[in-house]
């Protein structure tokens, strides 16, 4: 080899290791592997999607930054397995680290984790993350409704059976005949009718049968259940059994 060639030859590998001792780290690649689960005894539909985060949680006062994310549609139900990779450059002494996840059908929140599920603890099961249930707050059955149905036997056309619901919980309205007034105490999905008062009007005999009967649906109603989409309210007693179904109006 000529002289010029081995200087040459020294130049390259000299600038080849100056450039692989300036080059950044490999990313080690790690990951977490765990289950999702929550406490109903409940099928997820189909389409519903599972997501999880590792996040970087150590500043209060500060968003949390997502160092990795994964989602999937689940197989099977709870609980459900993830791997979640991760680059363990990224993982920092003296900082602190969460798993955040969350169960989606379209654009609707069904489940969510609501503590801070802490990982790289040490502690063991610190990567099965617990999820809560979110539960929509349930249309009001405030409003002014008309009977359509008392208990599976129907109403007598033209027969104006109807109750009316405060934002307060004070009822009025007409059995078909007589004006009547109350109370109801509404709690969630739970409603009772306290006393109903009514005129003493007398009708004929099929309206006032209809109307003793609607009294009487309601002093047995327990919950309620709404149709926002369809204007509908339905009256259930404390089994489950439908009472009267009403329609807006």
């Amino acid at each position: 080899m000529t002289p010029a060639f081995v200087k040459s030859l020294s130049a390259g590998l000299a600038l080849l290791g100056a450039t692989i001792a300036a080059a950044p780290a490999m990313a080690a690649i790690k990951a977490l592997e765990g289950t999702v689960a929550y406490r109903e005894r409940m099928a997820l539909p189909p389409g519903a999607s599972v997501e999880i985060k590792l996040v970087d949680v150590s500043l209060a006062d500060s968003p949390s930054k997502t160092l990795a994310e994964i989602t999937f549609t689940p197989e099977g139900q709870v609980p459900l397995p993830y791997r979640l990779e991760y680059d363990d450059a990224e993982i920092q002494p003296g900082r602190s680290y969460a798993l955040q996840a969350r169960i989606t059908l379209g654009d609707r929140l069904m489940f969510i984790t609501t503590t801070r599920h802490a990982v790289f603890t040490g502690e063991a099961g610190e990567t099965n993350i617990m999820v809560e249930r979110v539960v929509a707050a349930p249309a009001s059955p405030a409003g002014r409704w008309l009977a359509e149905d008392i208990r599976g036997r129907g109403v007598i056309d033209n027969l104006q059976t109807v109750l009316e619901i405060a934002e307060d919980g004070k009822v009025s309205g007409s059995g078909g005949c007589n004006r009547m007034s109350g109370m109801a105490t509404i709690a969630g999905d739970d409603i009772a009718f306290g006393p109903i008062a009514s005129t003493k009007m007398a009708c004929a005999p099929a309206v006032m049968d209809q109307e003793t009967k609607f009294f009487a649906a309601l002093s047995d109603v327990r919950t309620w259940r709404a149709d926002p989409s369809r204007g509908k309210l339905t009256l259930l007693d404390k089994g489950g059994d439908v009472l009267v179904v009403f329609s807006r109006m």
